[in-house]
Parts: structure tokens; sequence; C-alpha cells
């Protein structure tokens, strides 16, 4: 009988900080409803992969040899030996944008690629405390407020914190709400958020929305070869979109690939979350790095936004600054409840949206330049 009890006497107290932390992560999926497609599998996950013993791990077992893990097989095949899932997501992610917003206001493009400031800044700052080129480059892509994109360059580089990484993004992600206003706050004034904006809709032609996928496929590719897989599956979803001769396919993308494919990468990544790789102070670290990372990008999208104020008769709300991170749509929903705060006549988000959409676009953008960036640096 005295196997019972094994996986009892072999608890560490690290392991007793994972239950909590998966704990945590299942609470804010449910009762806060944070991300919780995501959030609520990696935390009974952290559970799973840290219970003494662990069938779901691979292991040695007296008399049997080697076993392998369901979950540490689906992390080996779905992301470590290709990244498989990350991908797959972004076909669906592209599935779900509407680029409309975006065509209507190509400007709006470089708030975007300006909101992507904080993946720069973050590594500057790992790099400064500790941290190798390719941990500080991992870290960095937390600022790219897109978990997909988070694991993927964080895995393909090698990164001994993958896991970390992930529940920051992920966690930040859906922490959106709540980080943005208080950034927002730190650089803009009342006067500034109740600027108002006039949208016009002109219809955008069909021809367009189709060649845009394409051309920005083409032109990333040839720019930042590194990111042709990133950009190239988030382009290709789109084009199912706007084709119009495969809207079942489409669909499907958009709604069952996502939510199968965010439901096994949620799980999938606990196996980067043993307690023994998890329970450090690196991971305190990373996590208060990834919020610098968050903060960063959203005021440098709004101080972009001020300067081109600087340049411009007619103003822009600062706020649309902050709206081209990549997490969508809920930035773009911030920016349109904090307008109507400081002027119930304000509405902002379809502006916000299309900044948000480029924001999608340069944060995939962002993660292939690191990609071919970081190996030369090594």
């Amino acid at each position: 009988m005295e196997f019972l009890v094994n996986g009892i006497m072999a608890l560490t107290w690290q392991q007793v900080i994972m239950f909590v932390i998966g704990g945590v992560l299942i609470f804010l999926a449910i009762s806060k409803k944070l991300e919780p497609a995501l959030l609520l599998p990696m935390g009974f996950g952290a559970i799973l992969v840290n219970i003494p013993l662990s069938g779901a791990v691979d292991q040695v077992m007296a008399g049997v040899g080697n076993v392998n893990g369901i979950v540490d097989w689906l992390f080996s095949v779905g992301i470590e030996a290709s990244e498989m899932m990350p991908l797959l997501l972004f076909i669906g992610i592209g599935a779900m944008i509407d680029f409309g917003p975006l065509l209507k206001n190509p400007k709006l493009l470089f708030f975007g690629a300006a909101a992507q400031f904080g993946i720069f800044a973050t590594i500057t700052a790992s790099a400064a405390l500790g941290f190798s080129i390719q941990d500080a480059a991992s870290i960095g892509i937390i600022g790219a407020a897109d978990g997909p994109t988070s694991i993927l360059v964080s895995q393909v580089l090698g990164s001994g914190f993958v896991g970390p990484i992930a529940v920051a993004a992920y966690s930040y992600m859906a922490l959106v709400p709540i980080i943005q206003p208080m950034a927002i706050k730190l650089v803009t004034t009342k006067k500034e958020r109740a600027i108002k904006m006039e949208y016009h809709g002109e219809d955008i032609p069909k021809i367009a929305k189709i060649l845009f996928p394409v051309v920005v496929t083409m032109i990333a590719g040839l720019v930042a070869p590194a990111s042709i897989a990133l950009v190239g599956f988030l382009m290709f979803g789109n084009l199912l979109r706007e084709c119009g001769v495969l809207d079942s396919l489409s669909e499907t993308a958009s709604k069952v690939l996502v939510n199968l494919i965010t439901l096994l990468l949620g799980i999938t990544i606990a196996s980067t979350m043993k307690a023994e790789a998890f329970v450090t102070w690196q991971t305190l670290m990373i996590m208060g790095l990834g919020l610098a990372a968050f903060f960063f990008d959203t005021i440098a999208g709004v101080m972009f936004a001020k300067l081109v104020n600087v340049f411009s008769k007619k103003k822009m709300n600062p706020m649309i600054g902050a709206a081209g991170i990549s997490a969508f749509p809920m930035s773009a929903r911030v920016v349109q409840k904090m307008g109507l705060e400081a002027n119930n006549q304000n509405h902002l988000l379809m502006f916000a949206v299309g900044a948000n959409v480029s924001g999608q676009i340069a944060s995939v953008v962002a993660g292939g330049v690191i990609l071919g960036l970081v190996p030369i640096m090594m």
C-alpha cells in the first residue's frame, strides 16, 4: 500500500505554489472572464503537470522504463518540433480580422509600428538585468501583446522561459482593460482624450481587400523573411475571409479552428510550467518586465499620435495610438470606452480598430525581425 502515498510524500513546496498559480489562472478565467479559453486550460495544465509522478509528463517508471506523457508529447510535436499550434492559430486569427478600417485610414499602419517600441525597450532592459540575448528577445516580445507570437519566438530562439513568457503574455492580454487606461492617463490630459474625430465610412473595393493580404505577405517576406510564416499564415486566414468563395472554410477557421487550437495550446504550454523551472526569481522578473513592455507599448503609441498632431491641422485623439498594440479587439474597446468617458459624443471605435489591426501586422513582423536579428547577434 506504500505506493498509494508516494505522490504525497514526493510533493514539494514549489509544486504547491504551482497548484496555487494554476488555481489563480482558473479563477481569473471563470470568475473574471479574462481570456477564459486560454487561461483555464493553462491553469488546469499547471496543476496537471505538477502532481508528483504525474502520468501527463515524461517520466521513468520502475520496471517499465521511459513513459511518454501526453502533455510533453503535445508540446514536443505541436510547438517544439514545428511551431505548428501557434502558426495554425494565426490562420484563425486572420479569418477573424476585418482590415477594412485600416484600408480606409492607411496612415494608421504607422501607429501599429510605433506601438511596438515596448518590445525593443524591454529587450534592452532584460539584457541589462543579465538575461541572455535569446531570453531577452523572448521576454521583449511579450510587448507584442500577442500570445502566439510570444510562444513562437521564445521557442524558436530556444529560451529557457517559454512557460513564464506565455503566462505573462496571455495574462497581460487579459488585463488590457486595466493596464492600458492607467498608461494612457499617465501621458494624456482629459482635454486630449476628449478630442472628437469624425469617421467617414467609404466602401473599400472588394479587389483591395483581396489583394491586401497577398501584398502584405510579399512585402513582409521581402523585408523580413523570418516573419513570413507568421505574416503568411495570418494573411492566408484573412484571404479566406475576403475571397468570397470559401465562406464555410473561413467560418471554420475563425471559430472551430481557433477554439480547438487555443484549447490545445493552453494545456500544452503547461509542459513548460513544471515547478522546478517555473518557481524562480527569473519568473518574477519576467512578469515585471512583461508588464513594463505593455506600458512602454501603450505610451509609445500615444506619444507617436501626439507627435503627429504637432504637424497636423486636423488633430487626432492621441488614445488612437494606444490601440496600436496587437491585443485585438480589447485595446480598441478600451480606447472607445475612454473616449466616451471624456466626451459622450466621441466615437473612436473604427479608428481604434484600424490601429488595432495594424498592430496585429506589426507584431508578427516585429517577431520575424527579432527571429532574423538575434541569431546574427549571438
